[in-house]
């Protein structure tokens, strides 16, 4: 059966990538974005779709790859996928929409897809933005298309150093609001006195020191997205706030009256259990509701089968420049051997350090050796609290509290490494041991 010229004429006619094919996968057209885009040099009439498209001999759902076709031939139903396309500039990920078209006698007889590739991530090394290939990544990044169109609130969870940062701007450059602010918060660093005021504003004469109106990070965010990383971390009174402006899309500014409207649209992130926390009566159980729309949890890189070859290349360039450094075999090796507790934010640094060491235009296995020995943690985490010490006297009963800050006290003046070293000593994440610190100066850096 040949497809009506009126529907070949229309697809010509659209302005995002399309092809229309049959039951048995033949492309019958395909428009002019469509060879723009995937195809100028070749017609594609003829051949198989997935040929086409991933250089397969046998269906997507015969290589291991969710297959559209055969899921909509399941459902009888429009179905949605992302896929790795091969381009004339290398693969990259499209959306693809396939809509069945019914013939006579009902069944299908055609099918169209829709294509649109997903500009924020990349399957090749040395590109910018998301990169990786494995199934996991590949799960993870469908659910970023599914989301970024709408308006929904998204909740990333994921071990520390897995990007979730990097994934909010995803989202955010894959949405309509892609064109306004995207503006991070990071809550753990917020003291609580300071929270309200940093996240709404604040009128003159407030408080204290403020002497003139100041607009919050919530205004600064107008018609774009907010992103509170470490949302874990906002102290309970402050939740109900946060709470009140995502139900009501309203808050107000410390010091004022005035009801004001905020159009933004909010991606939350945390490292830490919020089932746990919700237990423990630490996190409000509406607000979880309220951010947890749509939760997409981040794979640590140990879950990532084969996505460290890709993100080396890749971030070595970024951390070398504008030295053109290169990875050899050998080197990549034993990066592959090393467990990355800290994920992809301890590759970067692990890389870093490697270029450092490195002499001449490529890094070794011995550079990186040598980084893994340097930045290697103690076995033996320093305690905080130190072992009770016999007195010739009885001292003064002091709170555990107390004996913690003394003691943090000691070893910051005794320390003359990195903030980061002093955290793997201590064997706490850096930004605890940042709010460690403010609690001992608040004035400190």
């Amino acid at each position: 059966m040949k497809p009506l010229p009126e529907l070949t004429a229309f697809l010509e006619g659209l302005a995002e990538p399309h092809i229309l094919f049959d039951a048995q996968y033949r492309i019958l057209a395909a428009n002019a974005a469509y060879r723009r885009q995937f195809s100028p040099d070749r017609s594609v009439v003829g051949r198989t779709c997935y040929e086409v498209s991933h250089h397969f001999a046998v269906p997507c759902d015969q290589a291991g790859e969710s297959c559209p076709l055969a899921r909509s031939r399941q459902s009888g139903q429009r179905e949605r996928v992302l896929h790795l396309h091969h381009t004339p500039q290398g693969e990259t990920y499209v959306n693809i929409e396939l809509s069945p078209l019914p013939g006579a006698d009902g069944e299908p007889a055609f099918y169209v897809e829709r294509m649109e590739p997903l500009r924020v991530a990349q399957s090749q090394p040395g590109a910018q933005g998301l990169i990786g290939r494995s199934p996991a990544f590949q799960r993870m990044l469908g659910l970023v298309a599914r989301v970024a169109p709408s308006r929904a609130t998204v909740l990333l969870l994921g071990e520390s150093g897995t990007g979730k940062e990097l994934v909010a701007r995803a989202i955010h450059e894959a949405s309509p609001r892609a064109g306004k602010p995207l503006v991070a918060v990071d809550c753990s660093s917020l003291p609580e006195n300071l929270f309200e005021s940093e996240l709404f504003g604040h009128e003159r004469g407030a408080f204290t020191g403020a002497s003139t109106s100041r607009a919050g990070l919530v205004e600064a965010a107008s018609g774009g997205t907010l992103f509170l990383d470490e949302v874990g971390d906002i102290p309970l009174a402050m939740q109900v706030k946060l709470l009140r402006l995502l139900e009501t899309g309203t808050y107000r500014r410390v010091g004022s009256t005035e009801l004001r409207h905020a159009d933004i649209r909010v991606i939350s992130a945390t490292h830490r259990d919020l089932h746990r926390l919700l237990a423990e009566g630490a996190f409000r159980e509406d607000l979880y509701y309220r951010l947890s729309t749509f939760p997409i949890a981040l794979p640590p890189l140990r879950e990532r089968e084969g996505d460290l070859a890709l993100l080396a290349p890749a971030l070595l360039e970024r951390v070398a420049a504008p030295r053109r450094l290169r990875l050899s075999p050998e080197a990549l090796a034993v990066l592959a051997e090393q467990p990355f507790p800290g994920n992809v934010r301890e590759l970067r640094n692990l890389l870093e350090r490697a270029a450092l060491l490195a002499d001449g235009e490529q890094i070794r296995a011995t550079d990186v050796q040598a980084a893994i020995a340097t930045g290697r943690r103690s076995t033996a985490p320093v305690a905080l609290i130190p072992a009770p010490v016999a007195a010739a006297e009885p001292a003064a009963p002091q709170s555990l509290r107390g004996l913690e800050r003394e003691a943090l006290r000691t070893l910051v003046a005794q320390h003359t490494g990195s903030r980061a070293e002093l955290a793997a000593r201590l064997g706490i994440s850096e930004r605890s041991l940042y709010r460690k610190l403010k609690a001992l100066d608040p004035t400190a850096d």
